[in-house]
């Protein structure tokens, strides 16, 4: 699969462990190093800062997103390639989603949460098949990934959508994984309807 452009989800903060920054920035150096644009929320601050600074330092090109409501508080970064200012999350979602070929997820809070489940849901649905992937870092998605297993076992989650994401600690092991392709398979039916008798 020809992945040129990578959305990339992750906290505004730095996180409690040392290797959540590097990480970022491992990440950040391996899309400069691959000349893939990153996508991202747009901020200059915590693990979204560290990845765009990683990657513009390596020579990579960088892109944000980022709401104008949160221009203060996310302190939008200034050095990109581009940053767009738009009105709300939901559009700052869909403009990531359409200017990406695959997704990312680093450690972070509910915002990285809710923009993962999205992006999921939407390749479920068949709105997308791109690849997604966990850089999971010190076993952080660990929890997210039983979480999804026991949707599964419980009936909520299609079994062929238990890992509809690649996961890696490392930064190129899970790109290499994303150019082989979508990561969810989708299904053609995908709720089964309890026939009355």
């Amino acid at each position: 699969m020809d992945v040129r452009t990578v959305c990339v989800f992750c906290g505004s903060r730095p996180g409690s462990r040392p290797e959540f920054l590097a990480a970022a920035q491992a990440l950040g150096e391996e899309l400069a190093r691959r000349k893939m644009t990153l996508i991202y929320g747009g901020a200059s601050v915590g693990l979204m800062g560290a990845l765009a600074d990683a990657a513009l330092s390596a020579g990579g090109r960088a892109v944000g997103v980022l709401p104008l409501s949160l221009q203060q508080r996310e302190l939008g970064h200034q050095g990109l390639h581009e940053l767009h200012l738009v009105n709300s999350m939901h559009e700052r979602k869909a403009l990531m989603a359409k200017r990406a070929d695959a997704f990312v997820a680093l450690p972070g809070g509910f915002g990285t949460f809710d923009e993962l489940f999205e992006i999921i849901t939407w390749g479920q649905l068949g709105l997308h098949q791109k690849p997604i992937g966990l850089l999971d870092v010190g076993g952080y998605f660990q929890p997210l990934i039983a979480m999804v297993r026991r949707g599964v076992e419980d009936g909520f989650v299609p079994e062929a959508h238990e890992r509809p994401f690649a996961v890696s600690g490392s930064a190129a092991e899970l790109l290499d994984r994303l150019q082989a392709g979508p990561t969810m398979q989708v299904t053609e039916k995908w709720i089964r309807r309890t026939e009355e008798t």
